[in-house]
């Protein structure tokens, strides 16, 4: 139940770290401006021309989504037992930003980092990859302490989904790589 409570939690920003794919997908190179406005650092590009405005937005709108979603699923019994936010209490607006522009700053920041090491967009990081998440998860403390086993559950599980839903995009054709 534990597993199950944690990636419920984490659902906004789960779904978030995907919606920038879908976005692309949908509206090609249209809102497709970079996120770093271009700017270089040491030569190369800061983030580079895969982070963009259109992703920010996609996430920020795909959170807020998905939370207002839970919050309205809270009153049947099933859904209330997952959660461990009281979603008739929490400010969703705050918690569906949070989530959403959390898993961009995580994933800004590792490709910030990415660029310094000179990969290139889509080249595989292994298990750096795997953390856009964190910035979610830091950014919620601020608000919002799970309890530690949820915590626990959560550092340990969701390096492992972005392994699983890169595959999944890959056989959908929705990314180039498996990874």
């Amino acid at each position: 139940m534990l597993i199950l409570q944690a990636l419920y939690f984490m659902l906004p920003a789960y779904f978030a770290n995907m919606a920038p794919v879908f976005a692309s997908k949908f509206f090609g190179s249209k809102f497709s401006y970079p996120l770093d406005c271009k700017l270089k650092y040491q030569g190369q590009p800061l983030l580079g021309s895969h982070k963009t405005w259109r992703g920010l937005l996609a996430a920020l709108v795909m959170s807020w989504l998905v939370i207002n979603l839970q919050a309205f699923l809270f009153q049947f019994p099933i859904f209330s037992s997952l959660s461990i936010l009281d979603y008739q209490t929490a400010d969703l607006f705050v918690f569906g930003f949070l989530f959403g522009f959390g898993v961009i700053l995580g994933d800004a920041v590792k490709s910030f980092f990415k660029r310094r090491q000179t990969l290139k967009p889509g080249d595989k990081w292994l298990f750096w990859d795997q953390l856009d998440f964190l910035g979610a998860l830091i950014l919620i403390l601020f608000v919002y302490l799970p309890p530690w086993s949820i915590f626990l559950i959560i550092l340990i599980i969701s390096p492992l989904l972005p392994l699983a839903t890169n595959w999944l995009g890959y056989k959908l054709k929705l990314k180039k790589v498996a990874w």
